[in-house]
């Protein structure tokens, strides 16, 4: 059985081209080469070259280990850690509509 890859859309392509530019700009603002980050985080310069570019197909394990090179992992721990939707939601279940009365 074949797996079917899911087609993103224009602003989440826009969101991992985002980040692939953010770990851009902070290796050279760290001074680091492509191949000095790439051998750091044990992977080959062209996948290094998808991840600045934002590339889909790029697993988010590959993309821990070059923040872990640029020192950023634990930004990580910050995605969807203040959910307000989800927050919102949790609260409008835990309201419980007024009962009538029992005459």
């Amino acid at each position: 059985m074949r797996s079917r890859k899911g087609t993103l859309l224009p602003r989440e392509v826009r969101i991992l081209e985002s980040l692939g530019e953010n770990i851009k700009l902070a290796r050279l603002r760290r001074k680091l080469t492509a191949e000095q980050v790439s051998q750091r985080a044990n992977i080959g310069r062209s996948t290094l070259w998808h991840i600045e570019k934002g590339s889909d197909h790029i697993s988010i394990g590959m993309y821990l280990q070059v923040l872990s090179v640029l020192g950023l992992a634990s930004d990580l721990k910050n995605i969807a850690k203040d959910d307000l939707l989800g927050r919102k939601l949790q609260d409008a279940d835990l309201i419980s509509p007024k009962r009538g009365s029992n005459k």
